[in-house]
Protein backbone atom coordinates (compact mmCIF):
# COMPACT_ATOMS: atom_id res chain seq x y z
CA UNK A 1 0.00 0.00 0.00
CA UNK A 2 1.65 3.23 -1.41
CA UNK A 3 0.35 5.36 1.77
CA UNK A 4 1.87 7.43 4.45
CA UNK A 5 0.93 8.24 7.69
CA UNK A 6 1.55 12.17 6.76
CA UNK A 7 -0.97 11.39 3.32
CA UNK A 8 -3.84 10.64 6.27
CA UNK A 9 -3.00 13.46 8.57
CA UNK A 10 -2.97 16.71 6.66
CA UNK A 11 -2.06 20.26 7.91
CA UNK A 12 -4.96 22.63 6.40
CA UNK A 13 -7.96 24.47 6.40
CA UNK A 14 -11.28 24.58 6.81
CA UNK A 15 -14.11 23.39 6.78
CA UNK A 16 -14.10 20.28 4.13
CA UNK A 17 -10.95 17.98 3.12
CA UNK A 18 -12.91 16.89 0.11
CA UNK A 19 -14.43 20.20 -0.80
CA UNK A 20 -11.76 22.98 0.67
CA UNK A 21 -8.68 21.43 0.85
CA UNK A 22 -9.19 19.13 -2.53
CA UNK A 23 -10.13 21.39 -4.54
CA UNK A 24 -7.69 23.74 -3.52
CA UNK A 25 -4.80 21.44 -4.18
CA UNK A 26 -6.25 20.42 -7.81
CA UNK A 27 -6.42 24.00 -9.32
CA UNK A 28 -3.06 24.57 -7.98
CA UNK A 29 -1.68 21.56 -9.49
CA UNK A 30 -3.55 21.90 -12.46
CA UNK A 31 -1.53 25.59 -13.08
CA UNK A 32 1.59 24.50 -12.33
CA UNK A 33 1.61 20.88 -14.52
CA UNK A 34 -0.10 23.20 -17.48
CA UNK A 35 3.56 24.89 -17.29
CA UNK A 36 4.04 28.85 -18.25
CA UNK A 37 1.36 30.78 -18.21
CA UNK A 38 2.30 33.34 -21.15
CA UNK A 39 -0.42 32.69 -23.19
CA UNK A 40 -2.87 32.12 -20.89
CA UNK A 41 -6.20 34.83 -21.51
CA UNK A 42 -8.59 33.79 -19.00
CA UNK A 43 -9.72 30.67 -16.75
CA UNK A 44 -13.14 29.12 -15.45
CA UNK A 45 -13.77 26.31 -13.06
CA UNK A 46 -16.93 23.93 -13.17
CA UNK A 47 -17.90 22.35 -10.33
CA UNK A 48 -20.56 19.21 -10.39
CA UNK A 49 -22.21 16.77 -8.25
CA UNK A 50 -21.46 17.38 -4.36
CA UNK A 51 -18.74 19.71 -4.99
CA UNK A 52 -21.71 22.36 -6.30
CA UNK A 53 -24.57 21.33 -4.00
CA UNK A 54 -22.90 22.17 -0.75
CA UNK A 55 -19.57 23.71 -2.55
CA UNK A 56 -21.11 27.24 -0.69
CA UNK A 57 -21.71 26.14 2.26
CA UNK A 58 -18.29 24.21 2.44
CA UNK A 59 -15.99 27.74 0.65
CA UNK A 60 -15.70 25.13 -2.05
CA UNK A 61 -15.50 28.68 -4.48
CA UNK A 62 -13.03 30.42 -2.00
CA UNK A 63 -10.78 27.09 -2.17
CA UNK A 64 -10.58 27.22 -6.27
CA UNK A 65 -9.92 30.51 -6.71
CA UNK A 66 -6.77 30.54 -3.52
CA UNK A 67 -5.65 27.15 -5.49
CA UNK A 68 -5.72 29.59 -8.51
CA UNK A 69 -3.78 31.79 -7.10
CA UNK A 70 -1.15 29.38 -6.07
CA UNK A 71 -2.08 28.83 -2.15
CA UNK A 72 -1.44 25.86 -0.20
CA UNK A 73 -3.88 24.81 2.13
CA UNK A 74 -0.95 24.27 4.87
CA UNK A 75 0.18 27.80 3.66
CA UNK A 76 -2.56 30.14 3.86
CA UNK A 77 -3.28 32.08 6.64
CA UNK A 78 -7.08 31.58 7.64
CA UNK A 79 -7.05 35.29 8.61
CA UNK A 80 -5.88 36.51 5.51
CA UNK A 81 -8.36 34.71 3.05
CA UNK A 82 -11.21 37.06 2.97
CA UNK A 83 -9.42 39.78 2.02
CA UNK A 84 -7.23 37.89 -1.00
CA UNK A 85 -10.84 37.37 -2.15
CA UNK A 86 -11.83 40.93 -1.30
CA UNK A 87 -8.89 42.15 -3.62
CA UNK A 88 -9.30 39.79 -6.84
CA UNK A 89 -13.12 40.56 -6.79
CA UNK A 90 -12.32 44.25 -6.32
CA UNK A 91 -9.62 43.99 -9.19
CA UNK A 92 -12.15 41.81 -11.59
CA UNK A 93 -8.51 40.25 -11.92
CA UNK A 94 -6.68 37.20 -10.50
CA UNK A 95 -2.99 36.31 -10.58
CA UNK A 96 -2.52 32.89 -11.86
CA UNK A 97 -0.12 31.04 -9.37
CA UNK A 98 0.75 34.71 -8.19
CA UNK A 99 2.89 35.75 -10.84
CA UNK A 100 0.02 36.05 -14.17
CA UNK A 101 -3.04 38.20 -14.28
CA UNK A 102 -6.06 37.27 -16.07
CA UNK A 103 -10.01 38.73 -15.62
CA UNK A 104 -11.48 37.13 -13.58
CA UNK A 105 -14.64 37.47 -10.95
CA UNK A 106 -15.87 34.66 -9.21
CA UNK A 107 -19.54 35.65 -10.70
CA UNK A 108 -17.91 34.72 -14.47
CA UNK A 109 -14.98 32.45 -13.49
CA UNK A 110 -17.17 29.49 -11.16
CA UNK A 111 -19.63 27.22 -13.03
CA UNK A 112 -22.14 25.20 -10.68
CA UNK A 113 -23.25 21.76 -12.41
CA UNK A 114 -25.67 20.55 -9.16
CA UNK A 115 -27.93 18.07 -11.15
CA UNK A 116 -25.21 16.95 -13.20
CA UNK A 117 -21.60 14.43 -11.79
CA UNK A 118 -19.20 13.24 -13.60
CA UNK A 119 -18.50 9.47 -13.74
CA UNK A 120 -15.54 8.75 -11.71
CA UNK A 121 -16.68 10.56 -8.06
CA UNK A 122 -19.35 12.59 -6.94
CA UNK A 123 -16.65 15.64 -6.35
CA UNK A 124 -15.70 16.04 -9.37
CA UNK A 125 -13.92 19.46 -11.13
CA UNK A 126 -13.15 20.28 -14.21
CA UNK A 127 -10.52 23.54 -15.27
CA UNK A 128 -10.07 25.70 -18.52
CA UNK A 129 -7.67 27.67 -19.72
CA UNK A 130 -8.56 29.99 -22.70
CA UNK A 131 -5.28 30.95 -24.47
CA UNK A 132 -4.84 33.83 -26.82
CA UNK A 133 -5.21 31.50 -29.62
CA UNK A 134 -8.52 31.07 -29.49
CA UNK A 135 -8.00 27.42 -28.21
CA UNK A 136 -8.89 25.46 -24.72
CA UNK A 137 -6.93 23.70 -22.53
CA UNK A 138 -8.48 21.52 -19.70
CA UNK A 139 -8.58 18.99 -17.23
CA UNK A 140 -11.00 16.82 -14.86
CA UNK A 141 -9.63 16.48 -11.32
CA UNK A 142 -11.37 14.58 -8.48
CA UNK A 143 -11.73 15.47 -4.82
CA UNK A 144 -11.92 11.72 -3.08
CA UNK A 145 -11.67 12.56 0.62
CA UNK A 146 -9.45 13.42 2.95
CA UNK A 147 -7.97 16.35 0.60
CA UNK A 148 -6.57 13.49 -2.09
CA UNK A 149 -7.32 14.01 -5.49
CA UNK A 150 -6.56 12.42 -8.45
CA UNK A 151 -6.94 13.70 -12.16
CA UNK A 152 -9.76 11.64 -14.85
CA UNK A 153 -8.20 8.61 -15.41
CA UNK A 154 -5.59 8.69 -13.01
CA UNK A 155 -6.52 5.61 -10.58
CA UNK A 156 -6.45 3.53 -13.84
CA UNK A 157 -3.02 4.32 -14.90
CA UNK A 158 -1.48 3.94 -11.26
CA UNK A 159 -3.32 0.58 -11.19
CA UNK A 160 -1.70 -0.80 -14.20
CA UNK A 161 1.80 -0.04 -13.13
CA UNK A 162 3.98 -2.23 -10.55
CA UNK A 163 5.55 -0.46 -7.96
CA UNK A 164 9.68 0.17 -8.20
CA UNK A 165 11.43 -2.83 -5.82
CA UNK A 166 12.85 0.55 -3.99
CA UNK A 167 9.10 1.78 -3.26
CA UNK A 168 8.28 -1.43 -1.77
CA UNK A 169 7.61 -0.88 1.86
CA UNK A 170 8.73 -3.65 4.62
CA UNK A 171 5.64 -5.04 5.49
CA UNK A 172 3.44 -4.45 2.67
CA UNK A 173 -0.54 -4.99 3.10
CA UNK A 174 -3.79 -4.04 1.83
CA UNK A 175 -5.86 -6.07 4.02
CA UNK A 176 -5.91 -6.02 8.22
CA UNK A 177 -5.21 -9.89 8.04
CA UNK A 178 -2.09 -9.14 6.09
CA UNK A 179 -0.85 -6.74 8.64
CA UNK A 180 -1.88 -9.21 11.69
CA UNK A 181 -0.17 -11.97 9.96
CA UNK A 182 3.17 -9.65 9.85
CA UNK A 183 2.71 -9.44 13.14
CA UNK A 184 2.76 -12.91 14.06
CA UNK A 185 5.71 -13.59 11.87
CA UNK A 186 7.57 -10.88 12.69
CA UNK A 187 6.56 -10.54 16.17
CA UNK A 188 6.34 -6.84 15.65
CA UNK A 189 3.70 -4.62 16.98
CA UNK A 190 1.22 -2.84 14.31
CA UNK A 191 2.97 0.81 15.19
CA UNK A 192 6.51 -0.25 14.59
CA UNK A 193 5.67 -2.17 11.26
CA UNK A 194 4.16 1.14 10.19
CA UNK A 195 7.26 3.16 11.64
CA UNK A 196 9.35 0.61 9.42
CA UNK A 197 7.59 0.97 6.37
CA UNK A 198 7.40 4.60 6.92
CA UNK A 199 11.57 4.61 7.07
CA UNK A 200 12.04 3.52 3.37
CA UNK A 201 11.20 7.02 2.28
CA UNK A 202 12.35 9.13 5.23
CA UNK A 203 14.20 8.71 8.41
CA UNK A 204 13.15 8.21 11.83
CA UNK A 205 14.24 11.71 12.73
CA UNK A 206 12.33 12.94 10.04
CA UNK A 207 9.28 10.91 10.88
CA UNK A 208 9.11 12.03 14.61
CA UNK A 209 9.55 15.80 13.33
CA UNK A 210 6.62 15.24 11.18
CA UNK A 211 4.56 13.30 13.95
CA UNK A 212 5.64 15.80 16.73
CA UNK A 213 4.85 18.74 14.09
CA UNK A 214 1.19 17.21 13.59
CA UNK A 215 0.16 16.74 17.38
CA UNK A 216 1.28 20.30 17.51
CA UNK A 217 -0.83 21.66 15.28
CA UNK A 218 -3.82 19.64 16.94
CA UNK A 219 -3.05 20.59 20.00
CA UNK A 220 -2.64 24.37 19.27
CA UNK A 221 -6.29 23.56 17.37
CA UNK A 222 -8.11 22.59 20.69
CA UNK A 223 -6.27 25.30 22.59
CA UNK A 224 -7.90 27.44 20.09
CA UNK A 225 -11.41 26.20 20.05
CA UNK A 226 -11.70 26.08 24.38
CA UNK A 227 -11.15 30.05 24.43
CA UNK A 228 -13.09 31.51 20.97
CA UNK A 229 -16.72 32.32 21.48
CA UNK A 230 -18.93 34.05 19.11
CA UNK A 231 -20.91 32.48 15.72
CA UNK A 232 -20.15 30.21 12.71
CA UNK A 233 -19.96 32.15 9.49
CA UNK A 234 -22.36 30.86 6.63
CA UNK A 235 -25.79 32.05 7.55
CA UNK A 236 -27.16 29.48 10.42
CA UNK A 237 -26.02 31.96 12.99
CA UNK A 238 -24.70 28.60 15.12
CA UNK A 239 -23.27 29.82 18.21
CA UNK A 240 -19.70 28.53 19.35
CA UNK A 241 -20.53 26.62 22.56
CA UNK A 242 -17.15 24.74 23.36
CA UNK A 243 -15.35 27.48 25.04
CA UNK A 244 -18.32 28.46 26.84
CA UNK A 245 -18.96 24.69 28.42
CA UNK A 246 -15.17 24.50 29.04
CA UNK A 247 -15.47 27.80 31.14
CA UNK A 248 -18.25 26.12 32.78
CA UNK A 249 -16.22 23.06 33.73
CA UNK A 250 -12.98 24.40 34.58
CA UNK A 251 -14.94 27.24 37.37
CA UNK A 252 -16.54 24.17 38.58
CA UNK A 253 -13.18 21.91 38.46
CA UNK A 254 -12.00 25.33 40.36
CA UNK A 255 -15.02 25.51 43.17
CA UNK A 256 -14.70 24.36 46.76
CA UNK A 257 -18.22 22.98 46.31
CA UNK A 258 -17.56 19.32 44.23
CA UNK A 259 -20.77 17.67 45.42
CA UNK A 260 -22.23 18.09 42.03
CA UNK A 261 -19.53 16.09 40.50
CA UNK A 262 -20.77 13.60 38.09
CA UNK A 263 -18.42 10.33 37.15
CA UNK A 264 -19.12 11.04 33.27
CA UNK A 265 -17.45 14.69 33.48
CA UNK A 266 -13.99 13.60 32.12
CA UNK A 267 -16.27 12.54 28.91
CA UNK A 268 -17.68 15.99 29.03
CA UNK A 269 -14.58 17.57 28.35
CA UNK A 270 -12.87 14.93 25.73
CA UNK A 271 -16.28 15.76 23.76
CA UNK A 272 -15.54 19.55 24.55
CA UNK A 273 -11.99 18.87 22.52
CA UNK A 274 -13.39 17.41 19.61
CA UNK A 275 -16.00 20.63 19.43
CA UNK A 276 -13.61 22.75 19.89
CA UNK A 277 -11.85 21.65 16.62
CA UNK A 278 -14.55 21.11 14.66
CA UNK A 279 -15.59 24.60 15.76
CA UNK A 280 -12.50 26.00 14.73
CA UNK A 281 -12.92 23.70 11.30
CA UNK A 282 -16.24 25.35 10.61
CA UNK A 283 -14.87 28.72 11.26
CA UNK A 284 -12.29 28.09 8.05
CA UNK A 285 -9.59 27.98 10.59
CA UNK A 286 -5.92 25.78 10.51
CA UNK A 287 -6.73 21.79 11.62
CA UNK A 288 -5.72 18.93 10.95
CA UNK A 289 -7.43 16.82 8.28
CA UNK A 290 -7.70 13.20 10.60
CA UNK A 291 -8.48 11.50 7.61
CA UNK A 292 -11.15 14.31 6.66
CA UNK A 293 -11.71 17.59 8.24
CA UNK A 294 -15.60 16.58 8.90
CA UNK A 295 -14.24 14.50 11.40
CA UNK A 296 -11.25 16.42 12.37
CA UNK A 297 -12.23 16.22 15.91
CA UNK A 298 -11.87 12.45 17.17
CA UNK A 299 -8.50 11.76 17.02
CA UNK A 300 -7.04 14.97 18.27
CA UNK A 301 -9.84 14.62 21.51
CA UNK A 302 -9.22 10.88 22.21
CA UNK A 303 -4.86 11.66 21.83
CA UNK A 304 -5.22 14.31 24.44
CA UNK A 305 -7.87 12.48 26.66
CA UNK A 306 -4.67 9.78 26.57
CA UNK A 307 -1.42 12.05 27.09
CA UNK A 308 -3.11 14.28 29.77
CA UNK A 309 -5.72 11.78 31.71
CA UNK A 310 -4.17 8.38 30.98
CA UNK A 311 -0.99 9.36 32.95
CA UNK A 312 1.34 7.86 30.14
CA UNK A 313 5.03 7.58 31.27
CA UNK A 314 5.93 8.24 27.27
CA UNK A 315 3.68 10.55 26.23
CA UNK A 316 5.56 11.39 23.41
CA UNK A 317 6.05 7.72 22.32
CA UNK A 318 2.39 6.91 23.36
CA UNK A 319 1.35 9.94 20.48
CA UNK A 320 3.58 8.32 18.11
CA UNK A 321 2.44 5.04 18.24
CA UNK A 322 -1.35 6.52 18.12
CA UNK A 323 -0.80 8.22 14.82
CA UNK A 324 1.03 5.58 13.58
CA UNK A 325 -1.58 3.16 14.88
CA UNK A 326 -4.60 5.29 13.40
CA UNK A 327 -2.80 5.91 9.98
CA UNK A 328 -2.90 2.19 9.61
CA UNK A 329 -6.59 1.48 10.14
CA UNK A 330 -7.45 4.80 7.70
CA UNK A 331 -5.21 3.91 4.98
CA UNK A 332 -6.88 -0.05 5.16
CA UNK A 333 -10.51 2.20 5.07
CA UNK A 334 -9.13 4.53 2.25
CA UNK A 335 -8.18 1.57 0.17
CA UNK A 336 -11.23 -0.81 0.27
CA UNK A 337 -13.78 1.57 0.85
CA UNK A 338 -13.72 5.51 1.16
CA UNK A 339 -13.16 8.31 3.62
CA UNK A 340 -15.48 10.34 1.84
CA UNK A 341 -18.51 11.26 2.66
CA UNK A 342 -20.12 12.38 -0.33
CA UNK A 343 -19.32 8.63 -1.50
CA UNK A 344 -19.92 6.52 1.34
CA UNK A 345 -21.88 8.67 3.71
CA UNK A 346 -20.75 10.47 7.28
CA UNK A 347 -19.71 6.69 8.29
CA UNK A 348 -17.00 6.84 5.69
CA UNK A 349 -15.54 10.08 8.22
CA UNK A 350 -16.76 10.04 11.85
CA UNK A 351 -16.75 6.01 11.85
CA UNK A 352 -13.33 6.21 10.29
CA UNK A 353 -12.02 8.50 12.54
CA UNK A 354 -13.72 7.04 15.49
CA UNK A 355 -12.06 3.28 14.63
CA UNK A 356 -8.88 5.29 14.13
CA UNK A 357 -8.76 6.61 17.34
CA UNK A 358 -9.73 3.92 19.11
CA UNK A 359 -7.40 1.64 17.74
CA UNK A 360 -4.66 4.35 18.30
CA UNK A 361 -5.23 4.95 21.84
CA UNK A 362 -5.40 0.55 22.40
CA UNK A 363 -1.81 0.70 20.50
CA UNK A 364 -0.76 3.81 22.84
CA UNK A 365 -2.10 2.08 25.78
CA UNK A 366 0.18 -1.13 25.11
CA UNK A 367 -2.52 -3.19 23.90
CA UNK A 368 -1.58 -6.49 21.68
CA UNK A 369 -2.24 -5.99 17.32
CA UNK A 370 -5.56 -8.06 18.21
CA UNK A 371 -6.91 -5.88 20.29
CA UNK A 372 -6.27 -2.74 18.69
CA UNK A 373 -8.38 -4.47 15.11
CA UNK A 374 -10.81 -5.38 17.58
CA UNK A 375 -10.71 -1.51 18.57
CA UNK A 376 -11.23 -0.77 15.06
CA UNK A 377 -13.50 -2.94 13.97
CA UNK A 378 -16.01 -1.92 16.77
CA UNK A 379 -15.24 1.62 16.35
CA UNK A 380 -16.83 1.57 12.75
CA UNK A 381 -19.47 -1.30 12.95
CA UNK A 382 -21.49 1.42 15.39
CA UNK A 383 -21.40 3.90 12.97
CA UNK A 384 -22.62 2.19 9.76
CA UNK A 385 -24.89 3.48 7.54
CA UNK A 386 -24.44 6.95 8.97
CA UNK A 387 -25.67 9.52 6.56
CA UNK A 388 -24.01 12.86 5.69
CA UNK A 389 -26.74 15.18 5.79
CA UNK A 390 -25.37 18.53 6.69
CA UNK A 391 -27.59 21.58 7.14
CA UNK A 392 -27.43 24.41 5.08
CA UNK A 393 -24.00 22.31 3.38
CA UNK A 394 -22.43 23.86 6.26
CA UNK A 395 -20.04 21.32 8.31
CA UNK A 396 -21.74 22.20 11.27
CA UNK A 397 -25.51 20.66 12.18
CA UNK A 398 -24.78 17.59 12.74
CA UNK A 399 -21.00 17.44 12.06
CA UNK A 400 -19.76 19.52 15.14
CA UNK A 401 -21.57 17.52 17.80
CA UNK A 402 -20.63 13.95 15.82
CA UNK A 403 -17.39 14.63 16.56
CA UNK A 404 -17.92 14.83 20.26
CA UNK A 405 -19.81 11.52 20.29
CA UNK A 406 -17.23 10.32 18.05
CA UNK A 407 -14.32 10.99 20.50
CA UNK A 408 -16.30 9.16 23.12
CA UNK A 409 -17.38 6.39 21.29
CA UNK A 410 -13.61 5.72 19.68
CA UNK A 411 -12.74 5.83 24.27
CA UNK A 412 -15.48 3.17 24.97
CA UNK A 413 -14.21 0.91 21.89
CA UNK A 414 -10.93 1.15 23.19
CA UNK A 415 -12.09 -0.35 26.80
CA UNK A 416 -14.02 -2.76 25.23
CA UNK A 417 -11.10 -4.07 23.46
CA UNK A 418 -8.36 -3.97 26.12
CA UNK A 419 -10.52 -5.90 28.48
CA UNK A 420 -11.11 -8.49 25.95
CA UNK A 421 -8.37 -11.06 24.74
CA UNK A 422 -8.65 -9.51 20.92
CA UNK A 423 -11.06 -12.27 19.75
CA UNK A 424 -14.14 -11.13 18.34
CA UNK A 425 -17.30 -12.25 16.08
CA UNK A 426 -16.48 -9.44 13.08
CA UNK A 427 -13.41 -8.60 11.82
CA UNK A 428 -12.36 -5.36 10.27
CA UNK A 429 -12.17 -6.13 7.44
CA UNK A 430 -15.56 -7.43 7.28
CA UNK A 431 -16.76 -4.17 8.61
CA UNK A 432 -14.83 -1.68 6.22
CA UNK A 433 -16.37 -4.05 3.12
CA UNK A 434 -19.89 -3.79 5.08
CA UNK A 435 -19.38 0.03 5.26
CA UNK A 436 -18.08 -0.14 1.13
CA UNK A 437 -21.58 -1.76 0.48
CA UNK A 438 -23.70 0.38 2.51
CA UNK A 439 -22.04 3.29 1.35
CA UNK A 440 -22.91 2.05 -2.43
CA UNK A 441 -26.77 0.97 -1.17
CA UNK A 442 -27.25 4.58 0.32
CA UNK A 443 -29.05 7.18 -1.86
CA UNK A 444 -27.50 9.96 -3.09
CA UNK A 445 -29.43 12.42 -1.31
CA UNK A 446 -27.78 11.02 1.83
CA UNK A 447 -24.31 11.89 0.70
CA UNK A 448 -23.16 15.06 1.45
CA UNK A 449 -25.42 16.60 -0.74
CA UNK A 450 -28.09 18.43 1.64
CA UNK A 451 -31.21 17.29 -0.61
CA UNK A 452 -32.39 14.61 2.46
CA UNK A 453 -31.81 13.73 6.30
CA UNK A 454 -31.63 16.60 8.30
CA UNK A 455 -30.61 19.21 5.81
CA UNK A 456 -34.34 18.59 4.05
CA UNK A 457 -36.13 18.06 7.15
CA UNK A 458 -35.00 21.22 9.25
CA UNK A 459 -35.51 23.71 6.63
CA UNK A 460 -39.09 22.34 5.79
CA UNK A 461 -40.00 22.68 9.75
CA UNK A 462 -38.45 26.19 10.18
CA UNK A 463 -40.39 27.18 6.49
CA UNK A 464 -43.64 25.60 8.10
CA UNK A 465 -43.02 27.68 11.34
CA UNK A 466 -42.74 30.88 9.49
Amino acid sequence: MDMSVFDLFKIGIGPSSSHTVGPMVAARRFLVEYGPLDDVVGVEAALYGSLALTGVGHATDKAVILGLMGETPQGVPPDEVDSKLAAIEAAGSIALLGVHAVPFTAATGLVWFKSESLPEHPNGMRFTLKLRDGSRYDKVYYSIGGGFIREAGEAQAEAAVEPAADARVVFPFDTMEQLLEHGRTSGLSIPDMLRANENVKRSDEELNEGLDRIWHVMRDCIAHGLETTGNLPGGLNVKRRAAKLWRQAQDAKASDNRANDLPHDAVHLVSLYAMAVNEENAAGGRVVTAPTNGAAGIIPAVLRYYAQDCRPSDAVGGVRRFMLTAAAIGMLCKRNASISGAEVGCQGEVGVACAMAAAGLVAALGGTNEQIENAAEIGIEHHLGMTCDPIGGLVQIPCIERNGMGAVKAITAASLALNGDGTHFVSLDEVIETMRQTGADMQDKYKETSLGGLAVHVITVNHAAC
